[in-house]
């Protein structure tokens, strides 16, 4: 749980860097020229941030991936353990059953007068 919340922590982080940027620049008391300069190279920078972004997002799902497989992993070899203990459970029981009929056949009552 740690990694994805760290995951997401560092996407708004990011996100929220460029949205304070923007706007940042859009309020600051400089000419329109040098805003839109400084604008422009902001867009130019938006690629790269892009890609950090979809890079991080990415590395946080194979993350998340492989614990979800661990996970199921896990719980594969659990219930196999669980249906096989369930299964000798019921082959003792079994035989308890068919040694209790065996004491109690026809041929081992006593005769009724």
């Amino acid at each position: 749980m740690s990694t994805k919340r760290s995951g997401l922590f560092i996407g708004g982080l990011l996100v929220g860097s460029a949205i304070g940027a923007v706007t940042g620049l859009l309020v600051a008391p400089r000419a329109g020229k040098e805003t839109r300069q400084i604008l422009k190279k902001s867009a130019d920078a938006m690629p790269a941030l892009a890609e950090d972004l979809s890079t991080s997002v990415q590395l946080q799902a194979d993350r998340l991936s492989e614990t979800a497989l661990r996970n199921w992993d896990e719980t594969l070899v659990r219930l196999k353990e669980a249906i096989a203990a369930g299964l000798e459970a019921t082959q003792r029981e079994r035989q308890t059953l068919s040694e209790a009929e065996a004491e109690v056949s026809p041929a081992s009552r006593p005769p009724i007068h």
